[in-house]
């Protein structure tokens, strides 16, 4: 009979030592050899006579090994069971390395020991939370807004008329245009013949408005700072100047956004034009409110619950954390002292993080069961295939069946749904209070409102990035809030934005 002794229990951290007699292994195979009997073809015997020794001497091994497999996965969960444990993740098995043990073993002449190594799940003592009080910040769109957006997604689809007047906003001008940084060219800074419409956001800030006034024939040097956040990371954050010779001025016709405009975008009217972009503007507001009550919410839960967390779920989640930060890092060409920081002081830093992480992501998942949140199917599906839209369509199938085939990667994608149910459920027992603000005061600290946004630069930019892939594609399109490229080809901006 197997015997199973704990030999560690220190908080979280449980040690289970299993001893399995050579007796009961003997016992497991010699079944196993009797079921094989009348199925193994052996040549010189006839079905169902190869004598059982014979068969052992064949099979033995293989047939222990498989032994040995069946009772590393029944007893396992068997343990747990009975012990009434849940373990924060798959306990770790170690077996003796000593290869004639081993051997012994699978031989059936030593009894087959093991180790389990786990930490549990923490008890969780769900506390009352209707006395949290949280601010709903709300920002009314103005018609203004859906214009101006309406104006840049249209901009590429109107009729233009050369003009001899100086240019104007949401005039579109052709260009040559040289870039420098030092005074010397940079990769992708010159371009002849391009056009540019005067609002529409595709090149760096500062670029356009510096051209509102000049008409054919004019020649300009141009001033811009790159963003900080710039996609060129050695471009980031430097000024440039740029020679611009204006070719043209063109005004747009005096049609406005008509119906033929929207049907140029595959859209069957202006009015069904303005509803989408309405929706898509809201929809991205909507979400940055989202994220603000979320981290008033997640911190009244942080600031509530002081728990020991399975280490290893924090050494995980820092991991996935520090790995992020220093690819970002690196693609900006930063170090940490360009951070204001240390490695040292980073690495607490995001250790904290790891473990606040953790400590809600248990939290929440206790309210949860507590409360019956479920992830239907059809979320599962609707989950599933906003993933896959966001891989090119050639991979998308391939990636499909991956997600379908494995069901770790099923649950990495069932988790933030059921985070987000939980977060609507909590909403709904706390108190709201509905504020509304302006687009400064909702924007304002946003890199700072997010729990996936660790505090500093680089990985805020990085928090940003991961945050914008996760919304819908039909948003892409008028993704207002966006910084476009630095000056470059019209169609190479048009692309960044679709």
């Amino acid at each position: 009979m197997m015997q199973v002794t704990e030999t560690l229990n220190s908080g979280l951290k449980r040690e289970i030592k299993v001893i399995v007699p050579a007796s009961d292994m003997e016992e497991r195979m010699m079944k196993r050899l009797g079921d094989a009997k009348d199925r193994v073809r052996l040549n010189g015997f006839r079905p169902g006579k190869v004598p059982v020794q014979h068969l052992r001497k064949v099979y033995g091994k293989s047939f222990m090994a498989e032994v040995v497999n069946e009772i590393l996965s029944n007893s396992t969960r068997d343990i747990l069971t009975e012990r009434g444990e849940k373990p924060a993740m798959q306990p770790e098995v170690t077996m003796t390395e000593d290869e004639k043990e081993a051997e012994k073993v699978l031989a059936g002449g030593a009894d087959f020991e093991f180790q389990l190594n786990y930490e549990v799940l923490p008890p969780i003592e769900i506390k009352d939370f209707s006395g949290i009080k949280v601010t709903r910040q709300i920002y009314d769109v103005p018609e203004a807004d859906i214009e101006e957006q309406i104006r840049k997604v249209t901009a590429d689809a109107r009729d233009y008329e050369s003009t001899k007047s100086k240019a104007e906003l949401w005039d579109k001008v052709t260009i040559d245009y040289l870039g420098k940084v030092d005074g010397e060219p940079f990769e992708g800074g010159a371009a002849e013949d391009s056009g540019l419409v005067l609002g529409s956001g595709q090149f760096i800030p500062g670029f356009e408005d510096q051209l509102v006034g000049v008409k054919a024939g004019d020649e300009k040097t141009i001033t811009v700072t790159f963003p900080e956040n710039y996609q060129a990371a050695h471009l980031a954050g430097k000024e440039a100047t740029c020679d611009v010779k204006v070719k043209d001025v063109a005004r747009p016709d005096g049609t406005g956004i008509d119906d033929e405009v929207a049907k140029k975008l595959g859209l069957d009217s202006a009015d069904k034009l303005r509803e989408i972009i309405r929706g898509q503007i809201e929809s991205q507001y909507g979400q940055m409110t989202r994220q603000k009550v979320k981290r008033q919410l997640l911190d009244a839960l942080d600031s509530s619950y002081a728990f020991e967390t399975p280490s290893k779920l924090v050494e995980a989640e820092f991991n996935n954390i520090w790995a992020q930060v220093n690819r970002d890092l690196q693609a900006a060409g930063h170090t940490f002292e360009d951070e204001d920081t240390t490695e040292e002081e980073a690495r607490a830093e995001y250790q904290r993080l790891a473990e606040r992480r953790v400590r809600l992501g248990l939290v929440l998942a206790e309210i949860g069961e507590k409360a019956g949140v479920q992830v239907s199917d059809e979320e599962m599906q609707r989950g599933l295939f906003d993933m896959v839209r966001r891989f090119p369509a050639n991979q998308q199938q391939q990636v499909f069946e991956f997600y379908r085939s494995n069901p770790q990667q099923l649950a990495s994608i069932r988790a933030p749904i059921f985070e987000e149910k939980v977060v609507d459920h909590l909403l709904g027992q706390i108190d709201v209070t509905d504020q509304k603000v302006s687009r400064e005061e909702l924007l304002a600290d946003d890199a700072e409102e997010t729990d996936a946004k660790p505090a500093k630069k680089t990985a805020k930019k990085a928090a940003a990035k991961k945050e914008a892939a996760a919304g819908s594609d039909e948003a892409a399109a008028t993704d207002e809030p966006k910084k476009k490229a630095a000056p470059k080809k019209k169609a190479a901006a048009k692309d960044d934005a679709e």
